[in-house]
């Protein structure tokens, strides 16, 4: 055995003992009636067991099953609310709500915690500390779009942001309005290249994949690049993040930009990935910010199973903080299941898409 493997053991194991010490600590929170939610006070009443002397691991949160996305759909928000931040200003931030409800997840300070440990891996030669940025990308009821606007803030600038309705392009792909939803593409582009032209030394950027082409393909069409328009380094997610749409980006639309993938949802917060370039393959790899939250790659048919390192699985995620806590949900997508790496400890996830027994039934590539 290598002294690099034995390394990497040795940090893995640390960052579990690390995982089941801070489970032990948001398991006495939530369920201690003191400061504690009344959705899980209430759950833990009717399960008819105390999970503050059951569950002392991670692995002992098999003991829940998995969380419903049901429960988060309608209200009262407040029952999300724990007892000890009752008095704390409280945000909401919504997902999904195009046919029906949507899922509302409390907040209060976790979207900024979740951006500050997310800034802590962006190089400053790229991201210079104190530049502006442009935030083009949903906004709404999302998280996203104050958690980039505290991100620039908490790199000392100002962002600036577009107005963009998911919801709306959705129920256009879905009627197949193909002609209004390139005027609305554009209309979200247009914007951006006004507040780019303004003069603002704008540096960093958040964007998807679908719209960082659009906008690469406008401003080539206008006779300059993202380059020339002043940004230095791309801070990036969405469904349609591939390797091949990664390599595509970095060979024609960047011009040496760099670029940062990521792969995010309101439940979870932010999974960043160690560099995915020429060097890699173009490969990009996620690793959740544990041990605020967890992402397992488990077999479709028996998600206690966790699959083999390379294996193909449905991806489910354990959210744990204090502010929120989501045991064991089964997301709508899939993935192969990634070794610890240097930059991070612990499993990663790799080729994230749709589900493929739900595929069917998502809509994805929005924007």
């Amino acid at each position: 055995m290598s002294t690099q493997t034995v390394e990497h053991e040795g940090q893995a194991e640390a960052q579990r003992t690390a995982l089941d010490a801070w489970v032990r600590e948001v398991i006495a929170w939530h369920f201690d009636p003191a400061t504690g939610c009344p959705f899980w006070l209430q759950w833990a009443e009717k399960a008819g067991w105390d999970p503050r002397t059951e569950v002392q691991g991670f692995d002992d949160l098999k003991k829940f099953g998995h969380f419903e996305d049901e429960w988060l759909r309608g209200g009262p928000v407040r029952r999300w609310v724990p007892r000890a931040y009752s008095d704390r200003p409280i945000y909401v931030f919504e997902t999904g709500g195009t046919t029906g409800i949507p899922k509302s997840r409390i907040a209060i300070d976790d979207f900024r915690t979740d951006y500050e440990l997310f800034s802590d891996t962006l190089p400053d030669e790229c991201f210079p500390k104190g530049s502006n940025w442009l935030m083009l990308g949903p906004s709404g009821p999302r998280r996203l779009r104050l958690a980039v606007e505290h991100l620039a803030h908490h790199r000392g600038g100002i962002c600036f942001c577009v107005d963009l309705d998911p919801r709306w392009v959705i129920k256009l792909i879905r009627k197949g309005w193909m002609d209004h939803l390139k005027a609305y593409q554009a209309h979200v582009i247009d914007q951006a290249l006004t507040v780019l032209s303004a003069g603002h030394d704008i540096r960093c950027l958040f964007s998807t994949p679908k719209l960082i082409e659009a906008l690469a393909n406008r401003l080539e069409e206008e006779g300059s690049s993202i380059k020339e328009a002043g940004i230095t380094g791309i801070f990036a997610g969405g469904t349609e993040f591939t390797p091949q749409w990664n390599r595509f980006a970095n060979e024609e639309l960047l011009d040496g930009v760099y670029m940062t993938p990521t792969y995010g949802n309101t439940l979870m917060g932010l999974a960043a990935s160690p560099p995915s370039g020429a060097a890699e393959g173009y490969k990009i790899t996620y690793y959740a910010p544990q041990p605020r939250a967890v992402l397992q790659v488990v077999d479709p048919d028996d998600a206690d199973r966790v699959v083999e390192y390379g294996g193909t699985g449905r991806v489910m995620l354990t959210t744990l903080t204090k502010e929120f806590f989501v045991p064991r949900f089964l997301e709508r997508d899939e993935g192969e299941r990634e070794p610890p790496c240097d930059l991070y400890p612990w499993d990663g996830v790799s080729g994230v898409r749709p589900f493929s027994a739900l595929a069917s039934s998502t809509t994805v590539g929005v924007y």
